[in-house]
């Protein structure tokens, strides 16, 4: 599941890229837009006969990522739901290795930039640093047996979806709440190592000031929620 907000050619890339690189079949690939007039829409619909596995879903439940998260979450037909940006930061060659620890028995699969073998590339140097520290401090401190909590390139199984009430209000902070929930539920997590690229094209719509709240929300509720470690399931 891709969200997307003004995309435009620019997904054309990461789409063609999924389609080659991921081995799992059967594939649906479902791009969630807000708006008829955004401009990813036309391309698409352009691709749409050479890739049978694309599916374009309106957003409905009301503009933004979060909305766009959750009508996706809502219409995915698959035992297994991937989120990844349409920006081209996360590393496709991740998503096949995501999978077989799924098929292994895990319900979160987070791509990890900060566990060994994993690393980010550009970006904010402020917004990387406190990704990685509330990643870290999570796993060491928190007893998350994932270290990279934060980043929405994540897997998620469709029992897991079905047994927590998505209570986020902003966004991006989705992919925390469903990580540290996961983990005082007992769900089993697990992680393999990614290179995160930051986008070289468009403008990203992440805004530290505004979500910076509801992170820190989820970062405590993970804290609180140390208890027996759980062993951390790694490809």
């Amino acid at each position: 599941m891709i969200p997307v907000y003004n995309e435009g050619e620019g997904v054309a890339h990461i789409l063609r890229e999924v389609r080659d690189s991921v081995q799992a079949r059967p594939l649906e690939v479902t791009v969630v837009y807000d708006f008829d007039e955004d401009v990813t829409l036309p391309v698409l619909l352009r691709l749409q006969p050479e890739m049978p596995e694309l599916r374009p879903l309106r957003n409905t439940m009301g503009p933004g990522v979060l909305n766009a998260l959750r009508s996706g979450f809502q219409a995915a037909r698959a035992p297994y739901v991937l989120v990844m940006m349409g920006d081209g930061s996360d590393e496709v060659a991740a998503v096949d290795r995501m999978l077989t620890l799924a098929r292994a028995g895990a319900d979160v699969v987070a791509a990890s930039r900060y566990m060994p073998g994993g690393a980010q590339v550009g970006g904010p140097l402020l917004k990387r640093a406190m990704s990685r520290a509330a990643g870290l401090s999570l796993h060491w401190v928190g007893g998350l047996p994932i270290h990279d909590p934060t980043s929405n390139f994540k897997l998620y199984s469709r029992r897991l979806l079905d047994a927590v009430r998505i209570e986020s209000t902003g966004g991006f902070e989705l992919a925390l709440e469903l990580c540290v929930k996961a983990n005082r539920l007992g769900f089993r997590l697990a992680e393999t190592p990614t290179v995160w690229r930051d986008r070289t094209t468009g403008k990203s719509r992440f805004r530290m000031r505004a979500w910076l709240p509801r992170y820190l929300h989820w970062y405590w509720f993970g804290l609180r929620t140390r208890g027996s470690r759980r062993r951390s399931y790694r490809n």
